[in-house]
């Protein structure tokens, strides 16, 4: 294992170049160690067990070894690997009839006329209770289901999520907006159903 060693302090760019020029497997191993982990960490929010989240997994590291070329450096590796894993779960979860989830109508009253305020993140929505949270979170959408972990889980700013999303600033705010609304309003209406 000479070659971990020689890349093991390799920033995560550099190392993807390598992989990408010479097809080695050896260097991406070293990849896939320094973020396996991290992946199944985010599989498990879009799965229902632990094998099916290390089956998501290593789909996503087959199909990262494949696609490793398309990343451009334009963020940083990490944010691009993490919107390719949401993306794929995302994915996953929509082409997967018995995890398609139901979808609720949300009373959407002038939400067009209502922008996304950072400062309002941690009034309503860091009140919720976390097992309840979870409930709410597989009742909505799995790309609202995704901004919001994005945001909220990753903490990653509305720049970042623009790169990730390939989207303007005032559509990432309203989505966020929008996604928010519709888990607290699932949130409540299960809290008022018990």
């Amino acid at each position: 294992m000479k070659v971990s060693r020689d890349f093991k302090n390799v920033s995560d760019e550099d190392l993807v170049k390598d992989i990408v020029s010479s097809n080695d497997t050896l260097l991406f191993e070293i990849l896939y160690d320094r973020y396996a982990k991290v992946v199944y960490n985010k599989c498990v929010g879009f799965s229902k067990s632990d094998d099916e989240a290390e089956d998501l997994t290593q789909d996503i590291f087959l199909k990262l070894f494949v696609k490793l070329s398309t990343f451009k450096g334009k963020s940083k590796f990490s944010t691009w690997l993490y919107a390719f894993t949401y993306n794929h779960c995302v994915n996953y979860v929509n082409r997967n009839n018995n995890k398609k989830i139901e979808k609720k109508a949300v009373e959407a009253t002038n939400l067009e006329d209502t922008y996304y305020n950072e400062e309002d993140d941690t009034s309503s929505f860091s009140q919720l209770k976390v097992d309840k949270l979870k409930v709410a979170l597989e009742q909505i959408t799995p790309e609202e289901k995704m901004i919001l972990l994005l945001k909220y889980q990753d903490l990653m700013s509305i720049k970042e999520l623009m790169g990730i999303l390939n989207i303007g600033e005032s559509a990432v705010k309203m989505r966020l907006k929008r996604a928010k609304e519709k888990l607290i309003n699932v949130y409540i209406t299960s809290e008022n159903e018990r």
